[in-house]
């Protein structure tokens, strides 16, 4: 751990003497580092800095991931993940290691981060919620009645995705891509993770859990189904 933290140090020393906090994140922090893991580093520059913004680099044969911003830029990606439901930044700040002097300011966000990490993103909204129940009950009726071999490993696919997210988000837990969204399904509930897994290549292990996550948020929802249409100018 000693050497990717002096890195983080010496690149932000070079790269961002202006900085009045920074962290270094990521699985290189962690027992989950792998030889291709990068240096994530999220930095905290002084208001109105024009050097925020996310670039990436190779530093000392590491590739590196920055996160700059003053403290309003960063509070604004958080309100963002967690609208979203992607707890990317929360980790970031709320597990990193910091390089340097911890401030009150970063001691706060810092422990702001991690409560929200632990409390989970809350229940979607009943209209949100019904209308992932309604694309997954399409989803599995797709997956049901196709025919055509490349369909239905494109249909299938999609299906397995969007019964994880589901899950999640049925779950009140935090969603995630890639490798996030599994360790987040295991941090939810490590048994559907394996049955998710599982269901991976399996037509009819894909079918029992696209319908026990539907059975956990109230059942298929097709008949009856209503979304009224945004206003003109409305998103």
């Amino acid at each position: 751990m000693d050497a990717p933290l002096a890195d983080a140090r010496d690149f932000v020393a070079e790269h961002f003497p202006q900085a009045r906090w920074a962290l270094l994140a990521g699985s290189v922090t962690t027992s989950a580092r792998t030889p291709g893991s990068d240096l994530d580093i999220v930095v905290r520059l002084p208001d109105g800095d024009a050097a925020a913004g996310r670039s990436s680099h190779r530093w000392r044969g590491w590739p590196v991931e920055i996160f700059a911003n003053d403290l309003r830029g960063h509070r604004h990606f958080l309100d963002i993940e967690l609208a979203a439901r992607k707890p990317t930044l929360h980790r970031m700040i709320g597990t990193g290691v910091p390089l340097g002097e911890v401030d009150g300011e970063l001691a706060g966000l810092r422990e702001e981060c991690a409560k929200r990490l632990a409390e989970g993103p809350g229940p979607v909204p009943a209209e949100a919620s019904d209308w992932s129940r309604y694309v997954l009950t399409d989803e599995l009726d797709d997956y049901l009645h196709s025919v055509d071999p490349a369909e239905t490993t494109l249909v299938g696919t999609q299906l397995w995705l969007s019964a994880g997210r589901a899950a999640l988000e049925f779950g009140a837990h935090w969603t995630g891509n890639g490798k996030w969204l599994l360790r987040e399904l295991r941090a939810h509930d490590a048994g559907l993770a394996e049955r998710w897994t599982a269901a991976r290549d399996e037509r009819e292990a894909l079918i029992a859990f696209t319908r026990e996550v539907l059975d956990r948020a109230g059942g298929p929802l097709f008949e009856g189904y209503r979304r009224s249409a945004p206003k003109p100018g409305t998103p």
